[in-house]
């Protein structure tokens, strides 16, 4: 018996042992600090923090701008820029954990770094690659100062980790995301499109989960204005932290680079913002960009797919994903990477299907995006436009010379119209593989229309002014998978507008922060099925439906009925967001009644004492809701009986150019420019202004920002703080 339990003791090390050995996986160190700073040499940069802590940036060189901006952001959130480069590689499991592995599988998937392979030395401009450089070395600097807050094994940062995260993030703005993961959930039904020249154009199964996102933008012309001004208000909505989140900054060079605006972690140029000459807001879009085709297998062969009436070899890869398990230890797991001639192939219980989206391959949005920086008026930010790099986004810009316009901005895939592309495609015809896109010529925009105004919400882009001369959708290929929805925020900008009536600042400002559903909203359609629910058996619940209906449908703070209705149809209005399906409209009320009742006392507190704007350890009270042109949206119902802000209106921005073209511009952010220091003044000192609805002045003349500076320094520079 001991010579047994000896035996096994000896091969329960063994396999210890073993188990350790293929577990091992320690990150490399990371490069010592005189190295990571070397990067820095040749880069001077002056940044200047404001009263806000808002970092103004200026270089002789544009990439030195870029250079200071990386530094300046990551004083401020450096973690998250992080775990963009970390995602970007494919390697964020190896820091967060299993939960991060499907979005390093995306990486492998989406050929992020077979794409940088193939073009970057090609096809990325020089002064692009320079930008791309200066702002790896701002974050070298940067490691190489704090080493305690740099990730294992991350540094150094390079130029391709930058122009990757492009690569990577831009499809899923118009819902590539959500295309991946229907099909990866193990419960995706097909809508095969048929032959055109069938009698059916497709056999629809079930239907598929809606995705959606949202943002407002504005503009006006001067012939409208009343005054005299042309105004650019900017209003993405995002969540108000973490890798999508808004930061600001101003950055400005000796090679005529000066712009106020948002970017994201990890960018070396503003996304959205404003020059002294032109302004442009965007709001995600939701076009038809992007095809699922399902593959016939070989049956005696599974790397075989049926092409032409062939069988055709996958192109397969392996992605190693290291998945953290505890110190040096991580579990090694690989998965297939499989591409078909349409593009990436993903496996199922439902079958094997191949997608081909717009963006694919694509390596030159950063390009465009700085194009976009240096544009200096209508034709030149036009000119930018006319790249076609970017895969989607609305565009709503206004320049000084009172020019304003819409771009339903995409890159359409050039598709034989004949076929209804809203359904999964047959696999087995190469004519269906659509090459490139069609042309920027052919792209929908809608340029000085007549009523001076333009707006979009996520909707239509067939209502894009409230005047006479909006696109139409007869004169666009239905190919193109335009976007035909209507947002509850859209329907209240027509019910609030006119075409003719002037639109002054008060105007433009109280349709901005309007709160109200308009009529034919999803608010409307729940609050009408539950009021017409018999509830006579249930008194209590009888009284608080008369007392629903009484509701107005605005979400204003002291409204003392939207918190009844707010929590009545809120589950039916985020379920587009969140994938989790809304209870039926009398148990969502049911469960409005209680919560109530059980947290507050009653049916009726003001909607200010639910609806919160939170950070750290202060609330305060906001009025708006989901989906209304005030978009706030809860992270959840909380046990507390509140409700905390966490994505919708975030970093907002209006721009104005008077007669003589003298600008001026409000800001305002819903925390402040300190993102993770709850030390730092700079933490929430602006939620209060933005709980309100009240504004900051954006600094854009040079020697006001030098004189009022609350601190300025040179990165890199010794001395100089």
């Amino acid at each position: 018996m001991m010579r047994i339990l000896s035996g096994l003791s000896t091969l329960l090390l063994v396999v210890m042992v073993g188990a350790g050995v293929y577990l091992w996986d320690p990150l490399p160190g990371n490069p010592a600090s005189a190295a990571l700073a070397a990067t820095a040499d040749g880069y001077d940069a002056e940044i200047l923090r404001d009263e806000y802590g808002v970092p103004h940036i200026r270089g002789k060189r544009d990439r030195d701008a870029s250079f200071g901006l990386a530094y300046a952001h990551a004083e401020d959130d450096f973690e998250t820029i992080q775990e963009v480069v970390a995602v970007t590689r494919g390697r964020l499991a190896r820091y967060r954990g299993k939960g991060a592995a499907p979005a390093d599988y995306l990486a492998s998937l989406l050929g992020v770094w077979e794409t940088i392979d193939a073009r970057y030395e090609s096809d990325v401009p020089a002064d692009v690659k320079a930008i791309a450089e200066a702002y790896a070395a701002g974050l070298n600097l940067y490691a190489s100062e704090h080493p305690d807050e740099t990730w294992t094994g991350l540094a150094p940062f390079t130029p391709q980790d930058i122009v990757a995260g492009f690569i990577f993030k831009t499809p899923f703005f118009y819902g590539l995301d959500g295309t991946l993961t229907d099909l990866f959930s193990g419960d995706h039904t097909q809508a095969i499109a048929l032959d055109p020249q069938g009698e059916k154009k497709a056999f629809l199964m079930a239907p598929k989960t809606l995705s959606e996102r949202g943002s407002n933008a504005f503009a006006v012309s001067p012939a409208r204005s009343g005054d005299g001004v042309t105004r650019l208000i900017i209003n993405s909505h995002q969540p108000m932290t973490g890798p999508v989140a808004w930061y600001e900054a101003h950055l400005a060079s000796d090679e005529g680079l000066d712009i106020t605006g948002g970017i994201f972690p990890g960018t070396p140029v503003i996304l959205h913002g404003f020059n002294h000459d032109i302004g442009w807001a965007n709001t995600v879009s939701a076009q038809d960009l992007s095809d699922v085709y399902v593959l016939t297998r070989n049956p005696d062969n599974k790397n075989q797919y049926l092409l032409d009436g062939e069988w055709r070899d996958f192109e397969k890869t392996t992605a190693t994903l290291h998945v953290k398990l505890w110190g040096p230890f991580a579990l090694k797991v690989k998965r297939p990477v499989l591409r078909s001639a349409h593009g990436p192939v993903i496996e199922t219980p439902t079958g094997t299907y191949a997608v081909r989206y717009a963006g694919m391959g694509e390596i030159r949005q950063l390009e465009q995006y700085y194009r976009l920086n240096k544009s200096t008026g209508l034709d030149s930010f036009l000119e930018a436009m006319s790249m076609n790099a970017l895969p989607s986004i609305n565009y709503i810009f206004a320049d000084k010379a009172g020019d304003i316009g819409f771009i339903h901005n995409g890159q359409y895939p050039a598709r034989e119209d004949a076929w209804d592309w809203s359904h999964e495609m047959p696999g087995d015809r190469s004519d269906l593989i659509w090459e490139g896109y069609r042309p920027w010529s052919a792209v929908p925009k809608l340029i000085n229309p007549a009523s001076g105004f333009i707006f979009n919400s996520n909707n239509s882009p067939y209502t894009a002014t409230d005047g006479p001369d909006n696109l139409r959708p007869e004169d666009f290929p239905q190919s193109m998978g335009l976007q035909t929805n209507q947002t509850n925020r859209a329907l209240r900008v027509m019910e609030l507008t006119d075409g003719t009536g002037t639109m002054d600042l008060d105007r433009l400002l109280s349709i901005k922060f309007d709160t109200a559903y308009a009529k034919g909203s999803e608010a409307q359609q729940v609050v009408s099925a539950v009021l017409a629910h018999d509830w006579s058996d249930e008194p209590e619940l009888a009284e608080a439906a008369q007392f629903l209906a009484e509701w107005d449908f605005d979400m204003d703070e002291h409204s003392r009925h939207a918190a009844l209705g707010g929590l009545t149809t809120l589950r039916e209005i985020t379920a587009r967001f969140t994938h989790i399906p809304a209870p039926a409209p009398e148990d969502a009320f049911r469960d409005a009644v209680s919560w109530l009742k059980l947290h507050h006392g009653r049916i009726d507190p003001e909607w200010g004492e639910v609806n919160k704007l939170s950070r750290g350890d202060q609330t305060w009270p906001i009025s708006g809701g989901p989906d209304t042109l005030r978009a706030v949206y809860p992270d959840a119902i909380r046990d507390d009986g509140e409700l905390h802000m966490n994505a919708g209106d975030t970093w907002i921005a209006l721009v104005e150019w008077d007669a003589d073209g003298n600008q001026t511009a409000r800001v305002i952010h819903p925390y402040g420019s300190a993102t993770l220091d709850v030390n730092s003044p700079h933490y929430a000192d602006q939620a209060e202004l933005f709980a309100t609805e009240r504004w900051r002045k954006a600094h854009l003349d040079w020697l006001e920002i030098s004189d009022s500076a609350e601190r300025r320094y040179r990165p890199g520079k010794p001395g100089t703080d």
